[in-house]
């Protein structure tokens, strides 16, 4: 994973709406979920909903298949497990980020 694949990662996940569809989606696993799930069980507009599943799908976080007349919606789990990589790899200047270094690094 690049530097602005990186950034963009963040960024998409730096809002509160979209983080909160991110682990909605993460928690559903493969299975994922439909819009419509996800607006009654988020209480999201469906609007402010297919924004924010585009920023999402935009940082490459989120991806989608068509399922008969709906759209499901699946974390990308290999994408997170890379910014995850990133992150781990890149902190503490590559010394293990232990609860005793934690503070260190930052």
């Amino acid at each position: 994973m690049d530097e602005q694949q990186v950034i963009r990662a963040l960024a998409a996940l730096a809002h509160p709406v979209r983080l909160t569809i991110f682990r909605a989606l993460v928690v559903a696993g493969p299975a994922g979920l439909t819009p419509g799930v996800m607006q009654e069980g988020l209480g999201i507009a469906a609007t402010t909903l297919s924004f924010h599943l585009k920023e999402l799908a935009q940082a490459q976080l989120v991806s989608s298949e068509r399922q008969g007349r709906s759209l499901l919606y699946q974390a990308a789990f290999a994408q997170m497990n890379a910014l995850l990589g990133y992150l781990s790899a890149n902190c503490c200047q590559g010394a293990p980020c232990a609860a005793s270094t934690a503070a260190r690094c930052g």
